[in-house]
Parts: C-alpha cells; sequence; structure tokens
C-alpha cells in the first residue's frame, strides 16, 4: 500500500479524544442506552465535536444497522482539492483502529460517474467525513468506506451523481449504506436556527431532495453538507426510499449555554 493513501487522523483530540479508551467511552456516552438495528439506506448525522454534536449523531448511529460498506459524503470546508474527491484506496486510521477503503466499490462508482476525481488534498485537513468514522467502526467493526469529499454542485449535478450512487447500490449482492455529514445553520440566535432548519429538515423528511436545495440556497440558511444531503436524498429516491425519520435535533448552545450564536444540528434515518 503507498503510504500517501494511508489517512491519519487529522482532528484526534480536537473533535474527539485522542486516547483509544477515552473515545470508546465518549462513543457510549454518545449513543445512550437503547442500541437498534434498523435497516437504514440513508444515514445523516453531524460533524461538529462530540462534546457539541455527539449526541445527536449518536441518536442515529445507535438506531442505525451499520453495513459493512458505507459510502460516506460529506463537504469540503477547506476548499483544497477536486471538486468531487475520492480517497480512493487505503485505510484511514483513527486511535480505536484503521478503516478501510472499499477499493474495488469506490472503483465501480468511478467508472459510474468518471467526474468524481481520486485525490487526497481535499480530504487531508477535512473534518467532516473524519468525525463519521470513529461512530461507523464502532458500531461495525469490520466496516469499509468509500470516502468522497464535495465542492460546490448545481442541482443538477447533485442528481446525477446521486443517480450514480444508487445505480452502483442497487447493483450490489451486499447492502450498501450512504451516510451524508452536514451541520445545520450557523452562529444565529436559537430560535431562528429552529425556524430555518426546520424548513430543511421537513424536506429531508420527505426525501425531497429538489426541496432541500432549493429551500436552502433560497432561504439562505447556513447548512454547510447541503450538498451531500441532497446528493444522498436523490439517491435515496432512485433507490426506492420512502420513509425518513428525525432522530435527534439540538444545537451547540445546549452545551455552551451561548444562545445568541448557535449552530444547528440534525441526525435522520432514510429507508
Amino acid at each position: 500500500m503507498s503510504e500517501s493513501w494511508i489517512r491519519e487522523p487529522a482532528w484526534a483530540g480536537k473533535f474527539y479524544p485522542p486516547q483509544p479508551a477515552a473515545l470508546r467511552r465518549e462513543i457510549e456516552r454518545c449513543l445512550g442506552d437503547r442500541r437498534g438495528d434498523e435497516p437504514t439506506r440513508v444515514l445523516v448525522a453531524p460533524h461538529a465535536g462530540y462534546v457539541y454534536s455527539g449526541a445527536v449523531a449518536g441518536a442515529a448511529y445507535a438506531k442505525a444497522r451499520v453495513e459493512s460498506r458505507v459510502i460516506v459524503l460529506a463537504p469540503n470546508h477547506t476548499g483544497h482539492g477536486e471538486r468531487l474527491s475520492l480517497w480512493a484506496q487505503g485505510v484511514w486510521r483513527l486511535p480505536t483502529g484503521d478503516v478501510a477503503v472499499a477499493e474495488e466499490l469506490a472503483a465501480r462508482l468511478q467508472r459510474a460517474y468518471p467526474e468524481i476525481k481520486p485525490d487526497r488534498r481535499a480530504h487531508e485537513q477535512e473534518h467532516a467525513l473524519e468525525v463519521q468514522l470513529p461512530f461507523l467502526l464502532h458500531r461495525r467493526p469490520d466496516v469499509t468506506i468509500v470516502p468522497i469529499t464535495l465542492g460546490p454542485l448545481t442541482l443538477a449535478g447533485c442528481e446525477a451523481l446521486g443517480d450514480a450512487i444508487a445505480r452502483v447500490v442497487v447493483e450490489e449482492d451486499a447492502p450498501v449504506q450512504i451516510v451524508a455529514s452536514t451541520d445545520m445553520s450557523h452562529f444565529i440566535p436559537a430560535g431562528e436556527a429552529k425556524t430555518q432548519d426546520k424548513k430543511a429538515i421537513d424536506r429531508m423528511l420527505g426525501i425531497d431532495a429538489r426541496g432541500l436545495f432549493e429551500t436552502v440556497e433560497r432561504d439562505d440558511i447556513t447548512m454547510c453538507g447541503y450538498i451531500p444531503t441532497t446528493v444522498a436524498l436523490f439517491a435515496a429516491r432512485r433507490m426506492g426510499c420512502t420513509q425518513a425519520q428525525l432522530c435527534r435535533y439540538g444545537h451547540s448552545g445546549e452545551t455552551t449555554e451561548d444562545l445568541d450564536k448557535v449552530v444547528g444540528y440534525a441526525s435522520l434515518l432514510i429507508r
């Protein structure tokens, strides 16, 4: 394996504990006492530090069955690398172990949608994808992933990518899951965030990709991962999903007690 395709943890000690035992304890805290095994095509979860959004993410990860192969879609906060960036091989290292890339699935997806480019730069300092992985590994120790970060896309681009993902997934013999990583409104009063976020969440609950994209852009909702979430919703519809469940909504003010500038978080399951 080429050393360059080994992704070292960039956010351990910042967004989640760097020590294996402490990270396991924190994941257990976020997951809570109830564990489920619900078949889930798409899981939407936030990506802030676990102290802020971990329990919101955990509410979804606790309910869902995590499949052995997961396509993880995340926004590109840094602006580095390719607009549609695939970490195509190797492993992602975490304090609690390595998560291997599902290389054959990644190659099939790239053939189905050549606009996705193998690229490391977009992933090297991106937190939105990395913070999903300790949850996935904890719930499914043999999990493998297809890591994709997405820059700006048009609605048509989101639909085309979602269709390509769905085509690849439905042709697989074993289930493949999609995780979309997103936070909701950023740095506005808690009441305003709840109002704005509900508009987006309602579209997600309706598995309405076009509605989510258009609502976020029209109402200037500062949902950083609306592109990967829109892609995931298009894929969900093409895969025949008909049900969506809000697992938990919250915001950073619940931790900081600052209600004037909060970041909103939501987690959902789509079947």
